[in-house]
């Protein structure tokens, strides 16, 4: 039952769900509850996460850390006799009563049991202890890391209910759903469907002309037609946008102390465009990390690696630029790696990892690639007439007219774009840094791609960024493409096949559809890695087309929606919201690119956090048409970044971020209640309306059709209509002033308008903007 009338931002439910086995590939049902054995005992689908949780901090990949000289994470350790144990061995396969790992992790003395008390760790479940002990009974076969093998494509998974399946992916789902006696919903109605798709691929609501349009539409493929539609207008491009700027930490200030301005408003047109092209990801991703490298690189190639430029820059006097210089590489490091390959190298900076195979030595070849570039620690205070730092790629008036015609560049001048940029005369040697410190330089490394994930062959790629890109983007890469689809994957439906979108390593989350996923990933690079195609199949899936109702069976067997048993139901992102305002509104202003630009913002916020120098010392507010640009271009600093946007949890872009939290706090009701933007696009729209010469009845109806797109129930319309006569009367009667009611926001007053007419469904506009549906995507 849906209840379109909660206020949004009261309250929020969480709830429990039981560890959920899978099974791998090939290898007997998903078990749907914790206490059902897997006929089959699979090493990384069932033993490793206990493994990696219990046993790997001090018996894993961390020599350091390392205790009794014991290594559980690979059999041959595993399997050796035990150094301190005599005649002992961790894992006698097929002998769970010879093993020591079972009889340690089974047993009841504090003295002897592992974990031992004092990791406070916890003891292992008896369900877990049981799976240790059946898996040594088959053999205690260990696999490498599902997400560090190549994926295959596996066959289509029969299912009973075929005629439910609209394209491969609906094989897959179903199949779980079979297993766990899940029915899939009916499709959603076609008005919830049309805003669905209308906010996925545009991040927009869709018109009425647009919904008039698709009710009508009773042909077979109305739905499609909607979908190419969509994904060919250049509001896709923007929408696909944002979540690569969360990707790439894109902002407008340089951070630190002083926080000035910088000029990298180019690069973010230049996604755009790229996304709006279709460019495949693999030149996508190529010429971001190395598109300065590639033969004959044209302005666009370089403008590309603006993507690890986006990095904070210290402009703090008496700073040691060394020390920056590292800082500034192991930012691009970090970026690339949980990005694009979706692991944490980060956590191998200072020491061996501790759960993943990646040695201290193998993040510093890492860094190495990076390492070579002319870029400076530290070069003093930005200048106005100059706001980017070196190296630089300078852009006339005649580039952009001939070649990159998608910069939306207004004033004459130079552009200058912080990109990469290669020593030529000499190669800047890397060390590993011991403890990561800048000052504890040892062993000097050469760039080197992790060999568990990829081996790195020198002949066939070479040492440096365009080998590092080669390297990503090859299709016997297990990572990059899986990375990629699972992003997008999460970005419709709410979260990703593997939930942890940043960690597809040891310790992050299982994939709920392994053999999906990998499909997946094997069709997009088979399809030449065509971003419009992958979001068109996720589009036109029935997985994806099911309505968001969640009866009480399903949400007590699966309240996460893990198995897609429902359609997707997720707050829309927090540029979402404002563009869904201000375009429902009629105040949208279209333009694609530019410059970012400063709405609304509470009075003296921006100054109490600023040094009180530079040209950002003070905010000042745009006005005119660039008060309603889409919210992806408002102007982000990093050390007060937009708070309407920052309470919707958007990301504050200060470190790379492929997922976005999701909150529900009082603070954000208070937003959508007092939010200077939506009062005014209140007062403009019930304008607008109080000038059609029709019934009060219809003006409410057609603004809760352009808020939450689609036509009010009876009940609804009894409400809204109740509130607005009640208001009617409270203006007229002057216990409520019109003037002041509707004197709000910059755009210009519409004097045609009925003050009193205005006001009240002014108010009824501002009730139907509070609605949780409103900025629900359902």
């Amino acid at each position: 039952m849906k209840k379109s009338f909660i206020l949004f931002g009261i309250t929020t439910v969480v709830l429990a769900f039981p560890l959920i086995f899978n099974s791998c590939e090939n290898n007997g049902d998903v078990v749907a509850d914790g206490n059902v054995m897997p006929d089959s005992v699979s090493y990384n689908f069932h033993i490793r996460p206990i493994l990696s949780d219990k046993c790997f901090a001090c018996h894993g990949p961390d020599g350091n850390k390392r205790k009794a000289d014991l290594r559980l994470d690979i059999p041959e350790a595993a399997y050796a006799a035990l150094k301190e144990t005599k005649g002992g061995f961790a894992i006698v396969p097929f002998k769970p009563e010879a093993s020591e790992l079972f009889k340690r992790v089974a047993s009841k003395d504090t003295a002897f049991m592992m974990p031992p008390v004092e990791s406070h760790l916890g003891a292992l479940t008896p369900f877990e202890i049981s799976l240790i002990e059946k898996w040594i009974a088959q053999g205690a076969k260990y696999e490498k890391h599902w997400a560090f093998t190549a994926p295959k494509k596996a066959a289509l998974p029969k299912v009973k209910d075929d005629k439910w399946v609209k394209n491969e992916i609906d094989y897959f789902v179903l199949d779980k759903l079979e297993d766990i006696n899940l029915a899939p919903n009916e499709e959603a109605d076609k008005e919830r469907l049309l805003k669905r798709v209308s906010f996925d691929l545009t991040g927009l609501p869709p018109t009425l002309e647009m919904m008039d349009a698709f009710i009508a539409d009773n042909t077979p493929n109305a739905y499609e037609k909607v979908v190419d539609q969509l994904i060919s207008s250049p509001q896709y491009g923007e929408h696909m946008a944002v979540h690569w700027l969360d990707v790439a930490r894109y902002a407008d200030s340089y951070g630190y102390q002083d926080d000035n301005i910088r000029s990298q408003w180019p690069w973010r047109d230049w996604v755009i465009h790229a996304f709006n092209e279709n460019m495949p990801y693999d030149s996508f991703v190529t010429w971001q990390i190395a598109g300065d490298m590639l033969p004959q690189a044209s302005n666009e190639q370089i403008l590309a690696t603006g993507f690890l430029r986006n990095h904070k820059y210290t402009e703090e006097g008496g700073v040691v630029p060394e020390e920056y210089r590292i800082e500034y590489l192991l930012d691009k490091t970090k970026t690339y790696s949980k990005g694009v390959l979706g692991i944490t190298m980060e956590c191998a900076q200072c020491h061996d990892h501790k759960y993943d195979p990646f040695s201290q030595k193998d993040y510093y070849s890492m860094l190495a690639f990076f390492n070579n570039t002319k870029e400076a620690g530290y070069e003093g205070d930005v200048s106005i007439s100059q706001p980017a730092k070196n190296p630089i790629l300078t852009l006339h008036d005649t580039d952009i007219v001939k070649t990159m015609q998608f910069i939306n560049k207004k004033d004459t001048g130079k552009l200058m774009i912080s990109v990469m940029g290669e020593l030529k005369d000499s190669v800047r040697k890397t060390y590993l840094l011991a403890r990561g410190q800048y000052t504890n330089p040892t062993e000097e490394v050469q760039p080197h791609a992790p060999a568990s994930i990829l081996s790195f062959d020198t002949a066939k790629y070479p040492r440096n960024r365009f080998g590092l890109a080669k390297w990503t983007v090859d299709k016997t890469n297990p990572l990059t493409a899986r990375v990629f689809v699972n992003q997008l994957w999460q970005e419709i439906f709410g979260k990703g096949l593997v939930k942890t979108s940043g960690d597809f390593g040891m310790q992050g989350e299982l994939p709920s559809h392994p053999q999906l996923l990998d499909w997946l990933a094997v069709d997009f690079m088979e399809h030449n890695w065509d971003v419009k195609r992958l979001v068109k199949q996720l589009l036109m899936s029935a997985t994806y087309r099911q309505s968001d109702v969640a009866p009480k069976d399903k949400m007590e067997k699966d309240p996460e929606n893990k198995y897609y048993a429902r359609g997707p139901r997720n707050r829309l992102s927090a540029e979402s919201i404002r563009d869904m305002i201000l375009a429902s509104s009629g105040l949208l202003n279209k333009t694609i690119g530019g410059p970012s630009v400063k709405p609304y913002q509470p009075k003296g916020l921006w100054e109490s956090a600023t040094s009180g120098r530079g040209v950002l010392a003070t905010y000042k507010q745009d006005h005119k048409e660039d008060l309603y640009r889409r919210g992806m271009y408002t102007f982000i600093k990093l050390t007060v970044p937009p708070p309407s946007m920052i309470m919707f949890d958007a990301s504050n872009r200060d470190q790379c971020e492929v997922k976005r939290l999701k909150t529900n706090t009082p603070l954000q009701a208070l937003i959508m209640e007092n939010d200077p933007t939506m009062l005014e696009a209140s007062r403009v729209l019930a304008q607008n309306l109080a000038t059609e010469k029709t019934p009060a009845e219809e003006k409410i109806t057609k603004a809760f059709r352009l808020i939450v797109c689609r036509r009010p129930t009876d009940k609804e319309n009894a409400v809204l209509n109740g509130y607005y006569k009640d208001q009617l009367t409270a203006f007229q009667q002057k216990k409520l002033s019109a003037d002041s009611t509707l004197k709000v926001g910059e755009y210009t007053m519409n004097d045609k308008a009925d003050k009193t007419t205005s006001a009240a469904l002014m108010k009824v506009i501002e009730l139907i903007y509070n609605l949780e549906e409103s900025i629900t995507k359902t």
